[in-house]
């Protein structure tokens, strides 16, 4: 397929979500729930000027063909499977309902809807709303919240539409253990991620560079100045694609990096996220006709959350 670019002035900026999103039911008191997402939403009600000029639509089911760009077929059933059975775990913190199967195909395939709107030009840039995250997802096992890498299984997505490289950043306080594992294989794509160290995952090091040297990793402590992280996060962003020029850039926006999350220790506010984003625009535009997606990953103070992702949207139309 052809790509197509997009003057900035003309950027029709989609917000992507599915009703399935709110049907992964992680228990009571849980970090990760639906409250999140509901909290963007209704905070998009104050905002009538973005909100109008949003396009709104409704994502669509990842297949299982499409899941397994990234995942064994023996894990994917087994998600199904224990699904249709009523649900479980896979470890303490990553539970399986009754209804995380379609949640989590809806999730991944809201990300993928935003890759392909991208690509031919309707919506070179997109918000996703969706849950549960995937960061944190290894080919064949859940883990830290995530069932299926949502940005890595896009990526994937995009070289096979047609991109020839895809930089994903992921500025969630967590390191993207699982999106490093799903992608350093494949020089076609760079991965940046900033995350607090040491922290869980417990990965993440600067020196860990993946097997081709595609992976750019900016462990940092907590409780430094915003400016800190920014700085440090755009530098390895340039590094990144020093002499390589991405077709599409993928952000796994993690709100958690926000200041006064329960699970991080950063101290961003709402104008450091549209910095960050403005940031990523601007290469955007100079790389690629401003295609850009993100993506919803950890961030668990609602209410924070909902203050993150209207920043960003504002900074990304």
């Amino acid at each position: 397929m052809g790509i197509k670019t997009s003057s900035r002035s003309t950027v029709t900026l989609a917000f992507i979500s599915h009703a399935d999103c709110g049907r992964h039911d992680n228990g009571w008191r849980h970090p990760e729930h639906v409250g999140r997402v509901r909290a963007i939403t209704s905070a998009l009600k104050y905002h009538p000027e973005l909100f109008m000029s949003l396009e709104l639509l409704e994502g669509r089911h990842a297949t299982e063909q499409e899941l397994a760009l990234c995942h064994d077929p023996a894990y994917i059933a087994a998600v199904r499977e224990l699904s249709a059975a009523g649900g479980g775990r896979f470890d303490a913190d990553t539970v399986v309902s009754e209804g995380s199967w379609d949640a989590a195909r809806a999730g991944a395939g809201c990300v993928l809807e935003a890759v392909e709107r991208a690509l031919d030009g309707r919506n070179p840039r997109s918000f996703c709303a969706v849950r549960p995250p995937g960061h944190h997802a290894l080919r064949a096992q859940g883990m830290g919240f995530c069932l299926f890498g949502n940005v890595a299984i896009a990526a994937k997505h995009a070289l096979a539409l047609g991109a020839e490289r895809v930089l994903i950043v992921d500025w969630d306080v967590h390191h993207g253990n699982g999106t490093q594992a799903l992608v350093e294989d494949d020089a076609r794509i760079h991965f940046v991620s900033m995350h607090q160290w040491p922290w869980y995952p417990g990965s993440g090091a600067a020196e860990d560079r993946g097997p081709l040297g595609t992976v750019w990793n900016v462990p940092m402590g907590p409780g430094f100045a915003a400016r800190t992280y920014l700085d440090a996060l755009f530098a390895a962003v340039d590094a990144a694609t020093a002499g390589w020029t991405p077709d599409l850039v993928l952000v796994s926006s993690g709100f958690d990096s926000m200041a006064r999350d329960p699970l991080g220790g950063f101290t961003l506010e709402v104008e450091d996220v549209a910095a960050l984003t403005r940031g990523l625009v601007e290469r955007a535009d100079r790389w690629c006709g401003g295609r850009l997606v993100s993506a919803l990953e950890g961030g668990y103070d609602p209410a924070r959350v909902a203050e993150g992702v209207v920043a960003q949207l504002k900074a990304l139309q």
